[in-house]
């Protein structure tokens, strides 16, 4: 199910970024790259944390960056970054993280299906460690479908 929101080109695995603004860039820059979004999505998901702060580190090492769908949303879809070295976003209970899930929907709905399926597949801990420390995309999208 999760798998027809996620494509390979939106899946880095293992990459050094040097804080946690480089980190949502990166997985925003996926989602401008499969036409997900337009850029100015990228740079609302950025103000989104500097204005309200880490609300978006959901689980310890886990992030869900986003921003509103009048944004620059284009399409419903997701990216995933997993970091080789932890960042801080300055959740006192969940950093450091190292799972960078970014996702946009078209409106206040339409990506609510995903979001449930991603939070089933997360709730189970050997999921969350598998995107954590994979480094092969063909193993992520394995455990998607």
């Amino acid at each position: 199910m999760l798998s027809k929101y996620l494509s390979p080109q939106a899946i880095l695995l293992q990459v050094p970024v040097k804080d946690w603004k480089e980190a949502v860039e990166m997985g925003g820059a996926l989602l401008v790259d499969t036409g997900k979004c337009e850029p100015r999505y990228v740079d609302a998901m950025v103000r989104a944390v500097q204005d309200l702060g880490p609300y978006m580190v959901l689980a310890p090492g886990l992030s869900l960056a986003h921003a509103r769908p009048e944004d620059g949303a284009l399409q419903v879809g997701m990216s995933i970054v997993s970091l080789s070295t932890p960042v801080d976003f300055g959740s006192e209970a969940n950093d450091p993280v190292q799972l960078v899930i970014s996702f946009c929907g078209i409106d206040h709905s339409s990506h609510i299906e995903m979001l449930k399926s991603l939070a089933e597949f997360l709730v189970v801990e050997e999921n969350q460690n598998l995107l954590k420390s994979s480094n092969s995309i063909e193993e992520i999208l394995k455990a998607f479908q």
